[in-house]
């Protein structure tokens, strides 16, 4: 295996992604466990990190990027929040090194936007951004879709402002601990973008601007009286949820014009399109994975840590 230049880390609440990258960003190794804060006990992120370098080979002087979690008040250290409107660059200037770590460790901080009647706060997400060359120039509108979707206004490569909505939260929330379950199951069925079901409810949830909570016991009345399986019951309750978010997300963000850039990866991505395109916009899909690597490398060489400061990756 070539020399890595760099080692980065996307330290989540409930998962940990771990890569040893080129001098060109590229990913030599690669190691993903259920580490994330949750599971790292206090004072223990050093040997977490230790624990998978040593099992990729990576040289006992090799720097690491992290993003994410581990940056929070309940992490390793707390990076503090760059607050919006803010550049790119400002971000990835705000990076901390890691206390007690054996090795230069830095740890990229997360955004906040500090608005009264919007208050809100992302970390790891940011990274993403930084990994997408095409927010450097113009105006866009970026879906991150997941437990806690963000939608982010991005201009001339400036976060200007974003949202965050719960729907990966509600889906399971709703699925395992309402009424609902009874009608979904104990494991809800994995969910088609052509499922006609889904598209049906996310239809209903788009005409009607995002007002769903009429429409949610219906899911358990159609399983009651229409003979609604378990297998649509939860197609209906993404659909419902997916295309609430994406109507109430569009009157945020009424003024930002062109293609949204989406953030995602496998089944998600396919239903975050479907739903978007029956909304009317067009879709640009981005590799998450990719794109946090690519933010990662970018936070690596902006700090100094790798090479010169480059562009966005």
């Amino acid at each position: 295996m070539p020399n890595p230049a760099i080692a980065a880390a996307d330290w989540g609440t409930s998962h940990l992604r771990v890569w040893l990258l080129d001098a060109d960003g590229n990913a030599l190794a690669e190691r993903r466990s259920a580490e994330g804060l949750l599971a790292v006990k206090p004072g223990g992120f050093s040997d977490v990190l230790e624990s998978h370098l040593d099992a990729m080979g990576a040289p006992a002087t090799l720097s690491v990027i992290i993003c994410g979690m581990a940056g929070s008040r309940q992490g390793w250290i707390e990076a503090p929040y760059v607050f919006v409107p803010a550049s790119v660059g400002d971000i990835l200037a705000g990076a901390v090194t890691a206390p007690g770590a054996r090795r230069d460790v830095r740890i990229i901080p997360g955004i906040a936007q500090r608005d009264e009647s919007a208050p809100d706060v992302m970390r790891g997400e940011e990274t993403q951004l930084a990994g997408i060359a095409e927010l450097s120039v113009g105006s866009h509108l970026v879906c991150m879709p997941g437990t806690h979707s963000k939608w982010v206004e991005t201009n001339d490569g400036t976060v200007s402002g974003f949202g965050s909505w719960l729907t990966g939260e509600l889906f399971s929330l709703l699925s395992r601990q309402s009424i609902l379950r009874h009608s979904l199951g104990e494991s809800p069925a994995s969910v088609l973008p052509d499922n006609a079901t889904f598209r049906h409810w996310c239809a209903n949830a788009l005409s009607e601007g995002g007002d769903i909570g009429a429409h949610l016991f219906r899911i358990r009345a159609s399983s009651l009286l229409l003979d609604l399986s378990p297998a649509d019951a939860a197609a209906a309750l993404s659909g419902l949820l997916i295309g609430a978010e994406i109507a109430s997300a569009g009157r945020r963000f009424a003024g930002v014009g062109g293609p949204v850039t989406l953030v995602a990866s496998s089944s998600l991505a396919k239903l975050y399109e479907a739903a978007l395109n029956m909304a009317g916009r067009e879709v640009r899909i981005v590799d998450g994975d990719a794109v946090v690597r690519a933010g990662l490398f970018a936070a690596a060489r902006h700090n100094g840590m790798i090479g010169s400061i480059g562009t966005q990756a």
